[in-house]
């Protein structure tokens, strides 16, 4: 057991299983954050023209569904949201609790997500829309009200809104802007990069954090690395504890 109570009956035999082990063992008195990117070697996560869809393969994708059972909600942009319409749901591995979706969260400050979006969809799972005002949200959804630092909600503040709400693990899970701007505030634990072998030589990149100056300022994380079975490489990235 964990110390939220959480089973910990993974599939050992999964690829990178041991890697979601911090998740499930988190404590249960703070926010836990783990965020993911799916990237090439040149470090792209699209072409110029936007198509990202199979840029890494069926084992990676196993691996984000496992990410999403592992959590209490996943979280994406609205940009994410509209442009690829995602489901957010665990479909591809057995999930440890039957039946049981995470939560879905859309940060959305200016209510732009389409009432079509899949994501939307009546299966049990709670949905919560993040706003900057106490705009109307689409039926069955619920309003998590974050006011705007200069203008842009922090992350910071998303994330102790959607702790009070009750999710405490959460996956962030797109796009490169959520990502980066949650890794530039600080809050996350934990970063998986699953990186194809692939070289795209062109089209949009991934993380883009706040510039600096010197290596010594780099980021440095305690990484773990796992070759998944068809080629794509996880880095597990302690973002809590720097390398030696």
């Amino acid at each position: 057991m964990t110390s939220g109570g959480a089973r910990m009956d993974l599939d050992l035999h999964a690829p990178a299983a041991e890697s979601l082990r911090p998740i499930l063992a988190a404590s249960p008195d703070r926010p836990f954050i783990v965020a993911q990117l799916g990237q090439t070697l040149d470090g792209r996560i699209a072409t110029p023209t936007g198509e990202s869809r199979w840029i890494n393969g069926g084992a990676a994708l196993d691996h984000l569904h496992r990410l999403r059972d592992a959590v209490d909600a996943v979280v994406v942009g609205v940009g994410t949201a509209v442009a690829d319409d995602p489901m957010l749901n665990v479909r591809r591995v057995p999930q440890r609790h039957p039946g049981r979706q995470p939560a879905r969260v859309v940060i959305d400050p200016h209510g732009r997500l389409p009432r079509t979006a899949r994501l939307l969809a009546e299966d049990g799972a709670r949905r919560l829309i993040v706003r900057r005002d106490d705009g109307e949200v689409p039926p069955g959804c619920e309003l998590i009200r974050v006011a705007p630092d200069h203008a842009l909600m922090h992350p910071r503040d998303i994330v102790e809104a959607l702790f009070a709400a009750g999710l405490k693990r959460l996956l962030i899970e797109g796009g490169a802007w959520t990502v980066s701007s949650f890794i530039d505030a600080g809050v996350v634990d934990r970063l998986h990069v699953l990186v194809a072998p692939m070289i795209l030589g062109s089209g949009k990149t991934g993380l883009s954090l706040a510039p600096i100056a010197r290596l010594d300022q780099a980021k440095r994380p305690l990484t773990t690395v796992h070759m998944l079975d068809d080629g794509d490489v996880l880095f597990d990235c302690d973002l809590r504890r720097g390398q030696p």
